[in-house]
This record gives C-alpha cells, sequence and structure tokens, in this order.
C-alpha cells in the first residue's frame, strides 16, 4: 500500500482553500437562511463558518447586528471588504476562530450554521452544542448541512457521513420544555456540477426556537 500524505490541520486547508483561488462563493446569501429568516425581526446574529461573508452581509442589510466567524483569515478579509462594499462594515464584527477550539463570547438572537461540513477533521457535533448555548432566550438556531452528495457527483471526491434529518436534534438533544422545532425538512435544490451536468441536491434544515 503507498503511503498516503498525512491530512492538514483543519485552519492550514481552510487557509489554503482561499488563499489559492479568486472568490470562492457568489457573495449572495444562502436560500433556506432568506427562506427562514426573512420574518424575524432584527437582533444579534451570529453566522459560523461565514466564508466571504455572504450571509454576514445580507443579514446586517436588513439590520442586524453580525459576528461572524470563519477559520480562514483571508476569507475574513475578503468578508470585510464585502461589507463595505455593501456598506454595511459597521454592523458587522469579524473573529477568526477554528470552532470546535474556541468559541465566540456572548449570546445572539440568531445563530446560523450553514454547511458546517469539511473534508478535514471538524467537532460537528460540539460546534452545534456550543451554537445552541449561545442562543439568546427567545432566540433562534438555524442549522443547513448537505444530506448526500449532488446527484451528478458519481465519485465521491472523499468519504463523508451525512447527517440524517433526525439525527441532529437527536444529538442536541434540546429539551423539550426549553425549545420549539420550527422547520425540520429535506429540501431539493437543483445542482450542476463543473461540467454543466444537470442535478440536484438535497439539503436538511433545522430551525430551533429557544423559550
Amino acid at each position: 500500500m503507498s503511503d498516503m500524505p498525512a491530512p492538514a490541520p483543519a485552519a492550514e486547508f481552510w487557509e489554503a482553500r482561499y488563499r489559492d483561488a479568486g472568490r470562492v462563493w457568489s457573495g449572495r446569501p444562502n436560500e433556506l437562511l432568506v427562506r427562514e429568516v426573512s420574518d424575524l425581526a432584527p437582533g444579534t446574529a451570529l453566522d459560523l463558518g461565514c466564508g466571504e461573508g455572504g450571509d454576514a452581509v445580507w443579514l446586517a442589510s436588513r439590520g442586524w447586528r453580525v459576528t461572524g466567524v470563519d477559520i480562514s483569515a483571508t476569507a475574513l478579509e475578503r468578508a470585510a471588504g464585502h461589507a463595505a462594499d455593501a456598506g454595511v462594515g459597521g454592523r458587522i464584527a469579524w473573529e477568526r476562530h477554528e470552532l470546535g477550539r474556541s468559541f465566540p463570547d456572548g449570546s445572539f438572537d440568531l445563530v446560523s450554521a450553514h454547511y458546517l461540513q469539511s473534508p478535514v477533521a471538524l467537532d460537528q457535533q460540539g460546534i452545534l452544542r456550543s451554537a445552541a448555548r449561545a442562543v439568546a432566550d427567545h432566540g433562534t438556531l438555524l442549522v443547513v448541512m448537505h444530506a448526500a452528495w449532488p446527484s451528478w457527483q458519481t465519485e465521491p471526491p472523499f468519504d463523508a457521513v451525512f447527517p440524517t434529518l433526525e439525527g441532529v436534534p437527536a444529538e442536541l438533544a434540546l429539551p423539550d420544555d426549553e425549545w420549539t422545532v420550527r422547520t425540520m425538512e429535506t429540501v431539493r435544490r437543483p445542482s450542476t456540477s463543473p461540467e454543466g451536468v444537470e442535478g440536484f441536491r438535497d439539503d436538511n434544515v433545522w430551525r430551533f426556537q429557544r423559550a
């Protein structure tokens, strides 16, 4: 068996991912964030894994005061530039954290965790439990995860375990007398491969409200 290189530490992996490429994401907010949050009254928000800032900028543009968190300094630099260009830089604080090792202080009216899934080590369960603890009274925890590879992905690039719709609530074990499930469903969205093959991808979405 040939020797395989050791997996890169998470910080090294994600910094290289952003540093060695141009813009990685579209700059637009995730559509499930827009769907689930548009009717909420603005307050304080925590965007976990904010990347280049598309979600944080959208939230700030709607009146939220946002803390955007990412592991990559390059991603945060781009996010700050995006916010400045959009005229909302004063409404967003950017913090670098390797989630699972450190976590932002404070409590928030909205904690959003979109696609905290990684080909390198990630304490997903521990991070989501920290996210739940950071939700203020009457606040919202929004979690969105890919439920499977895209339909056109015939050869997955790495082994992955996708969370099931029932699995995340079971792992979080949020007390029924403290939390209400507002959304728990699988959403199928169009997905196109880099080669232009049309298909779809399923995402799981959970929205919990603290009593």
